[in-house]
């Protein structure tokens, strides 16, 4: 054996020797070109589950900070795009010197109409524990981090663990699901350019029918409880053009809950020209795919900074909002699902009843009336298909004209119309003095759609300016 070749041996004995006496190996890092290591991990729910997850760390990462990303919104792996928002967030944590585990979130039993934020928080306490005893970050400074949704979660999580070292939300709301979402609805409507009917009516109609049914899981959530018993600093931050959450108004109510208990360490910043994610953005809607640089250093040398960065409150100014928030008023007895289901059956029968009777020629009313059926299936159709294209936050309105889509008035007209044509039926068959029986039973059907359809498209406000 060469000389060369012994030392070559004692060297590799010397660094395993040496990596033994730090504790375990690393378990399969993968290292980015950032370098940034992904180390997988397993996080034990406690209620005899499991998920996957990963670090996000540092080389060589064993006494820095550590964070636990709680997600916003949806499952967190629906597709490429979001898998890698919450991977740019981790990533960002990791180049900034902080290890951040990003965990598979539960989707058993989570739908639009339920999700429940208590078990949620537990699972993100499952990853505090997964992190601390990972070895990619000091137990003691392991913290948890939330976005939008997880700016409910995370808030509750944090205030059944007093040890959780610090606390950090992104676009956080301070007023309910159901209020938040209403305000975006608004907002996307009125900076699109929308007025009239459809934005004062349609749009909060339609919510509060979904809240009404009990389909908007925790649309009464009341984020003030948790807020209140956090004993860690907090550290939360908006976007300025952030058209999900009202910004101002979740600063301020953050700021004056804070001061109203006497809480001194926090720090409550915005983000300039950033979206509800904290990415780059011109609008609000249009996201980059970079994060905002202001975001990435104040969440950073806060970090670092604890507790001497949140020794005292701080807060931005809060940004201007083109609206202001309002309650959801609950739905009345007269206007639930069982009233609009109702109406609806009705306008049915009437208009089913009118069409299938038209074949006898001695039963036929005034070529007007026809065209009244078909204004009213049309208009209710149309509005139909809005209700669900509205509730997609990137919903195409089209262009507009006086400040309404033309789909929108494309209703509105057919409704008149039927209105109208109704109308003149009754009066030509008037006229015409009388009618054969079959005829003034069809006439009868189309009165009982017309006497569905105008209180509906009234409520929906169709017939609405």
């Amino acid at each position: 054996m060469s000389p060369h070749t012994t030392s070559i041996r004692i060297a590799l004995v010397l660094a395993v020797t040496a990596a033994l006496a730090w504790g375990p190996l690393p378990r399969a890092a993968a290292e980015e070109p950032d370098h940034v290591e992904r180390h997988p991990v397993t996080v034990d729910r406690g209620d005899g589950t499991t998920t996957p997850g990963v670090v996000f760390a540092p080389p060589g990462a064993r006494s820095v900070p550590g964070v636990v990303l709680v997600h916003g919104s949806g499952t967190g792996r629906e597709d490429a795009e979001q898998r890698e928002r919450y991977a740019g967030f981790a990533t960002a944590f990791a180049r900034a010197g902080v290890s951040a585990l990003l965990y598979d979130k539960r989707t058993d039993d989570y739908t639009p109409a339920h999700r429940d934020f208590s078990r949620l928080a537990d699972d993100a306490l499952a990853g505090v524990r997964a992190l601390r005893t990972s070895g990619l970050a000091d137990p003691r400074r392991v913290g948890l981090w939330g976005l939008s949704e997880g700016g409910w979660v995370a808030p509750l999580a944090a205030s059944r663990a007093p040890d959780t070292a610090f606390l950090i939300t992104v676009a956080a709301n301070i007023e309910s699901p159901a209020r938040q979402q209403d305000w975006a609805n608004r907002t996307r409507l009125h900076l699109a350019g929308v007025r009239g009917s459809l934005a004062d009516r349609f749009a909060p109609t339609a919510l509060r029918q979904i809240v009404g049914a009990g389909v908007f899981a925790n649309a009464g959530h009341d984020s003030e409880p948790a807020l209140a018993r956090l004993r860690m600093p907090v550290l939360a931050v908006w976007g300025q053009k952030d058209r999900l959450t009202p910004p101002g108004e979740s600063l301020t109510g953050f700021r004056n809950l804070f001061d109203r208990i006497g809480k001194r360490d926090y720090t409550l910043r915005v983000i300039p020209n950033a979206d509800h994610g904290a990415h780059v953005t011109e609008d609000g809607y249009d996201r980059r795919p970079e994060l905002a640089p202001e975001y990435e250093r104040i969440v950073a040398d806060w970090v670092h900074g604890l507790p001497g960065s949140a020794a005292a409150p701080f807060a931005d100014p809060p940004p201007a909002q083109a609206l202001s928030s309002a309650p959801v008023a609950p739905l009345a007895r007269w206007e639930g699902g069982a009233a609009q289901a109702a109406g609806l059956a009705v306008l049915g029968v009437g208009l089913g009843g009118f069409a299938l009777t038209a074949a006898r020629r001695r039963w036929r009313l005034p070529r007007s009336a026809a065209l009244t059926a078909t204004a009213m299936a049309g208009s209710t159709a149309v509005a139909g298909g809005l209700l669900v294209h509205l509730m997609s936050p990137q919903a195409d309105l089209g262009p507009l004209v006086l400040g309404r889509p033309l789909a929108w008035l494309a209703a509105q007209g057919m409704a008149a119309a039927a209105v109208a044509g109704g109308a003149w039926t009754a009066v030509a068959t008037a006229r015409a003095g009388g009618a054969a029986p079959g005829a003034t039973a069809r006439l009868g059907l189309l009165g009982l759609a017309t006497a569905a359809f105008v209180p509906l498209a009234l409520y929906w406000g169709v017939l609405l300016p």
